[in-house]
């Protein structure tokens, strides 16, 4: 949904960046196909009697074609959880079917990998249309093969205690607490952060079990030097849960770990963005509806006009995906922003668009230089304009490092924004191409050349594609 955008749009970007740097960056999306959701959903289905035959004991076999379609799914886990709140006995079932799943319970894991598989389909379309890439769909299901291990480790490390049922690592160090106020009205403190729950009274594993489980996976398969993690701000207590269990048991160097969180996008009520049902909009209809509005843009501006049908809608998709992408990255990474997708799509402005346009300006200057076997010379500054646009891209080195050091993709797209500025104010103030001006043509192609690469390289490094035309 919605609130899967932030996470894609800024860990691509960071991805980007690092390689960009000379790092060596694996990519792994880390889908949460192993916890307490899945429960929820198999118990669902169960009560509703979608997916009878996987729910019989026993070693199957079982229907190779998946009971459940992706339109199921989204709607039995929002009824799903909120059930689980008002009702216990619906919650324990789905704790204890969380806990056969994870056990090997075979119609669950049957189940389970038909929801794995719907759901991947969908993932894999809404991916590929942000050009968003991994190197690794794992789960967190694929730190399973290495929980057992795990366990008896921290147990063996004295770091796994019992806790009324549950087992539990103590993360705060001497003397770190916080006062919490009881049920009775009474304060007393408590250590802080709190424990991290590895087991569930329950058996099953939890989110902090998986994700401890993730980083010994991580060390055994690809013994990374850092991993950061571009996950919501609001996760910041359980990583420094995770990390702080994770250096206590010796499972990464100390500081490797990062939790780079980041704002929510939310609507004019300043709440995190629902639609107008007050649903949660899923990332596909975003998409949609933005293509459209880059439609109507483009037609409202008579661009596009002499294209064929199957050009006009490649530039559609990119100009609505330039909009969406620049609009987040443009917020600094932890800042939470309104969506105003009337303002996103315009061709004015501090926006994707009005930088998609700028690029597609100097390219078509550029052809027409190429038409007319002008050549590019050496560069030499004498008019302000042509001042100002060199200094500005004397200034991309600084920004590509500080957005690497801060993990602030936003840096880059202030810097794109300015390189767009200071170019249309060289082209309004300095003719290229015009009669006249042939002692200064090859040095403004060159000038013009230098800030379409920038310009596209920066543009790159947020994960926009660039249209050669308009």
């Amino acid at each position: 949904h919605v609130g899967h955008l932030r996470s894609s749009i800024i860990g691509e970007s960071l991805k980007r960046i690092f390689r960009f740097r000379g790092d060596e960056v694996i990519g792994d999306a880390h889908f949460g196909d192993w916890g307490f959701q899945m429960g929820l959903l198999i118990t669902a289905c169960g009560d509703e009697g979608l997916a009878d035959a996987f729910m019989a004991e026993g070693d199957g076999p079982f229907p190779l074609e998946s009971p459940v379609s992706l339109e199921d799914l989204e709607r039995l886990y929002p009824q799903a959880a909120a059930k689980a709140k008002e009702d216990p006995a619906f919650r324990d079932r789905a704790r204890k079917a969380t806990a056969e799943l994870q056990a090997g319970r075979a119609g669950y894991r049957a189940l389970w990998q038909h929801f794995v598989a719907v759901s991947r389909t969908a993932l894999t379309r809404e991916f590929a249309a942000l050009d968003v890439t991994f190197d690794l769909w794992n789960g967190e299901s694929d730190a399973d093969p290495v929980m057992e291990e795990m366990i008896a480790d921290l147990k063996a490390k004295n770091l796994l205690v019992e806790d009324n049922g549950a087992q539990v690592v103590h993360v705060a160090r001497d003397g770190e607490t916080r006062k919490k106020k009881l049920d009775d009205g009474s304060v007393v403190q408590v250590p802080s952060p709190p424990p991290l729950l590895v087991i569930s009274s329950e058996g099953s594993a939890m989110y902090g079990t998986t994700d401890l489980a993730t980083i010994l996976d991580r060390k055994k398969s690809i013994a990374p030097d850092l991993i950061l993690y571009v996950v919501d701000e609001r996760q910041a207590e359980h990583f420094e849960q995770v990390f702080r269990a994770s250096y206590l048991a010796g499972y990464a160097p100390q500081k490797s770990l990062e939790h780079l969180g980041f704002g929510t996008m939310n609507g004019p009520d300043g709440k995190p963005f629902k639609t107008r049902a007050g649903g949660v909009l899923k990332l596909h209809d975003l998409i949609t509806m933005t293509t459209e509005k880059a439609r109507e843009r483009l037609k409202e501006a008579k661009l596009g006009e002499d294209l064929t049908e199957a050009e006009f809608e490649e530039i559609a998709h990119k100009v609505a995906i330039g909009a969406l992408k620049f609009a987040d990255l443009s917020n600094a990474r932890t800042t939470s922003y309104v969506f105003d997708l009337d303002r996103f799509t315009s061709f004015e402005g501090k926006t994707g668009p009005y930088l998609l346009y700028q690029a597609v300006r100097i390219k078509s200057l550029l052809r027409k230089a190429a038409d007319q076997a002008a050549e590019h010379g050496e560069i030499v500054i004498a008019e302000q304009a042509e001042r100002d646009l060199a200094l500005t891209l004397d200034a991309f080195n600084t920004a590509v490092s500080d957005a690497y050091d801060k993990r602030m993709p936003h840096l880059i797209a202030e810097h794109a924004y300015r390189v767009a500025q200071s170019f249309s104010k060289f082209y309004a103030a300095c003719p290229v191409l015009a009669p006249g001006h042939e002692a200064t043509r090859g040095s403004r192609l060159a000038l013009s050349a230098a800030a379409l690469l920038q310009l596209e390289t920066a543009l790159t490094l947020l994960g926009i594609q660039t249209p050669e035309r308009m």
